[in-house]
């Protein structure tokens, strides 16, 4: 049963979400931006027979292994608390953030 945002225990104090949407931002401009606009460029240039595993390179392959290490270690290591549920805030956030130029892009394509 689904019970709402309380199993990632988000505080209901703003300065964690302030700083769980400032930390993301910083992610998004600072990393995820420039790999977004490389891989972008790279699926521009695609022949019709590309492989669905080639939109990424292989770096960007490891920063979603490593994501996802990272990921199932604080899952592990961590108990759900307000630190937790900024860090996973602030994630989302970043990805959600940078996906702005994926979709900018498409418009633009069409």
């Amino acid at each position: 049963m689904f019970r709402g945002w309380r199993w990632l225990d988000v505080p209901s104090h703003p300065f964690f979400l302030l700083a769980a949407l400032a930390l993301g931002s910083m992610k998004s401009l600072l990393l995820l931006d420039r790999i977004t606009r490389r891989t972008i460029n790279r699926i521009r240039y695609f022949a019709d027979n590309t492989c669905l595993g080639a939109v990424y390179s292989w770096k960007s392959w490891l920063l979603v292994l490593l994501m996802i290490v990272t990921g199932m270690l604080a899952r592990h290591f961590c108990t759900p608390g307000p630190v937790l549920g900024t860090l996973y805030l602030a994630i989302g956030w970043s990805l959600l953030f940078s996906s702005r130029l994926g979709w900018l892009a498409f418009r633009q394509e069409r």
